[in-house]
């Protein structure tokens, strides 16, 4: 781990504003948390990378984010961020979730080369892929795509509807207006054949809003089974079967006539 990572100074400052938000994340990420942060501060000096420039935003907004999605991941599981931009929420994931295997895509190239350089400096390790996640998709295939301010979900279904047999599901976190976006493709049709469901629900520290997190995932179809069809043969066996009980019920229906007694 870098030297830099380990000032208990920084940490003290990061894990007081996780504090004031009643987050409790392990020492030992908080530093990693805390050196990601500075670096993608320096960073953003050249670049607008983050509008998040204090450690109270950052633990509210994108901290609290990248929480609740790491909740979501199931050991083992390669995610790909999307449009990681500065790294947000992918490299706060790869420090929360050491387990999953995380994977970065950014399309402008001066962001995907910052990124590279904050990955690298941190010792995470993670692929930085400089294009479309879209692109990369008709290589790979990941169980699960992460995307936070990438764009409306419209724009999500409609960019990677031609890739799902390569998806296991989307994970977006979205704001208040997340309800407005998900009529709005229901109306274009571009829900028809997912599944979109609420997976979790969370108050954006310092605001009445809500945030929350959605998944969609390609709808299960169970095929009918058909009843065999049966041959001319048979349906003419199974006619005079028919025939014949229907014989045997109506004799058996005829009353009996009575025997006489011989005398």
């Amino acid at each position: 781990m870098p030297d830099h990572i380990n000032s208990k100074n920084n940490e003290k400052r990061l894990g007081e504003a996780l504090d004031r938000i009643a987050r409790t994340i392990p020492a030992a990420q908080v530093d990693q948390l805390q050196a990601y942060c500075e670096l993608l501060w320096q960073s953003n000096e050249q670049l607008n990378l983050t509008r998040h420039l204090d450690f109270d935003t950052f633990a509210a907004r994108d901290v609290v984010d990248a929480v609740e999605l790491a909740q979501l991941l199931q050991p083992s599981e390669s995610v790909l961020d999307v449009g990681s931009g500065g790294g947000v929420p992918g490299v706060l994931l790869a420090i929360l979730r050491p387990d999953v295997t995380i994977s970065l895509s950014e399309s402008v190239g001066k962001k995907a080369t910052a990124l590279q350089r904050i990955v690298n400096q941190l010792g995470l390790g993670l692929p930085v892929h400089h294009c479309r996640a879209e692109t990369l998709l008709g290589q790979m295939s990941f169980h699960t795509l992460t995307a936070r301010a990438v764009g409306p979900l419209s724009k999500m279904l409609q960019a990677f509807a031609a890739h799902w047999p390569s998806i296991g599901r989307l994970l977006l976190v979205k704001g208040p207006r997340w309800i407005e976006e998900r009529a709005e493709a229901r109306e274009k049709g571009l829900l028809r054949g997912l599944e979109l469901r609420r997976v979790a629900a969370y108050a954006m520290p310092g605001t009445e809003a809500e945030s929350v997190i959605l998944s969609v995932r390609p709808r299960e179809t169970r095929t009918p089974v058909k009843p065999k069809s049966q041959s001319r043969g048979s349906q003419g066996h199974a006619k005079s079967r028919s025939k014949t009980a229907a014989a045997g019920r109506s004799k058996s229906a005829r009353p009996k006539r009575a025997r006489r007694r011989s005398s």
